[in-house]
């Protein structure tokens, strides 16, 4: 069964662009080296990896993330606290979504946030500290966040986003 933690790997291995290890992930993701074998594996075993040709399975995981990924990895809005914009409070989201003034954001709780909002839990604790130093990490999982968290409203902006980029990525690939 896929776990969150597989979902952040394969959100690092769709957020690069360059030739990559196992522990070369594990370091840009700030997990330990087994998290992402293990996670890869799980992915292989729902074919939503392919571990011959290393790359995310990209019209699996599309179909994974519109229709499984909420009822997987819920995300939950909770109490304030300082952290991380994530979901609809992040880029890309944020340009897509305008909430109103008199709903806190949602934020991944941090110590160190510089935004006061409601707690939603990342798919993986290093995420606050990994998407500081890696803005395509970020908005991946802005997206996926959204997907986990929204109403259906974010959640249709969130599908389209998601959509393009996989389809932008495939033909990238694919030349």
């Amino acid at each position: 069964m896929i776990k969150e933690a597989d979902i952040y790997v394969l959100s690092g291995l769709l957020a690069q662009h360059e030739q990559w290890s196992y522990r070369s992930l594990a370091e840009r993701l700030g997990v330990p080296h087994p998290v992402v074998q293990r996670g890869l594996a799980r992915a292989g075993s729902a074919d939503l990896y392919s571990a011959g040709r290393r790359e995310v399975n990209l019209p699996h995981f599309e179909e994974f993330a519109l229709h499984a990924l909420r009822f997987i990895a819920p995300g939950d809005l909770g109490r304030m606290v300082p952290g991380v914009p994530a979901a609809w409070a992040a880029e890309p989201m944020a340009s897509e979504i305008h909430s109103s003034l008199d709903e806190p954001p949602p934020v991944w709780p941090h110590a160190s946030g510089g935004l006061r909002g409601q707690a939603f839990e990342p798919l993986h604790a290093a995420a606050p500290e990994a998407v500081e130093y890696w803005q395509e990490l970020g908005e991946t999982l802005s997206i996926l966040d959204s997907l986990r968290g929204g109403d259906a409203r974010i959640r249709r902006a969130a599908g389209a986003l998601l959509s393009g980029r996989l389809r932008g990525r495939a033909v990238v690939m694919s030349q």
